[in-house]
């Protein structure tokens, strides 16, 4: 296959999956460690991913994330991996739990889905959670407030002012990356006190991440 080729198909495989790993690109054309990573090296430089320990990233997956405005309410196609992840999310619950859900796709799947048969109680940041959360009469929803930004959640001091006089026994979270070398990690610095009180306020962290954000590294770390 030949170099044009070769970068065509990874690109191909970045639009499929969102991410790629060295190792798989070595496995899928059958070329050396050196040669995957001249090749990531020669798309980053023209801008067409981004490189992350271990592999890649597609730019739209690393730098954008969702626009300004667009909420988790607002995709209508329900990828089977994060329908599987909230699903199992899910089963951890119990009755009586006190629980924080990320407001991300995969824990708005979750918000859609809890379960009729227990009695919960949910803290969120945003609205667009708190409006499917109150159509459940088995849950109680503790709204934190603050400053909302476009997309309808409160990330602020007064929303971490909040957090810190609650505790949680599990909390669901998730970010553009996870890796064991440099943890979680999100594309801005903004919401880093939010997401470290949340954890820090939880008797139990669940990370709900697909494949393709794990072995990654996004651009400022969470936590470890």
């Amino acid at each position: 296959m030949f170099l044009e080729e070769r970068h065509k198909e990874i690109l191909r495989l970045l639009e499929e999956k969102g991410s790629i790993r060295t190792s798989e690109i070595q496995r899928k054309f059958s070329v050396g460690y050196d040669t995957a990573k001249r090749d990531l090296r020669l798309l980053e430089e023209q801008k067409l991913l981004n490189r992350t320990h271990g592999g890649a990233m597609a730019m739209k997956t690393v730098a954008f994330g969702k626009p300004a405005g667009v909420t988790c309410a607002d995709f209508g196609e329900i990828k089977p991996n994060y329908l599987a992840i909230a699903e199992q999310a899910l089963s951890m619950l119990c009755d009586r739990d006190v629980i924080f859900i990320t407001a991300a796709t995969v824990g708005y799947f979750m918000a859609q889905r809890l379960p009729e048969h227990l009695s919960l109680r949910v803290v969120t940041n945003s609205t667009v959670m708190a409006e499917e959360l109150r159509k459940k009469p088995n849950v109680s929803v503790i709204m934190l407030g603050g400053e909302m930004d476009a997309k309808g959640n409160c990330y602020d001091a007064f929303a971490v002012d909040m957090i810190r006089q609650l505790r949680f026994d599990k909390c669901f979270l998730t970010s553009a990356a996870i890796s064991p070398d440099f943890g979680l990690s999100i594309q801005k610095s903004g919401a880093i006190p939010f997401w470290n009180a949340v954890i820090d306020a939880s008797r139990q962290a669940i990370g709900l991440y697909p494949t393709e954000k794990i072995g990654f590294d996004s651009i400022v770390r969470i936590c470890p």
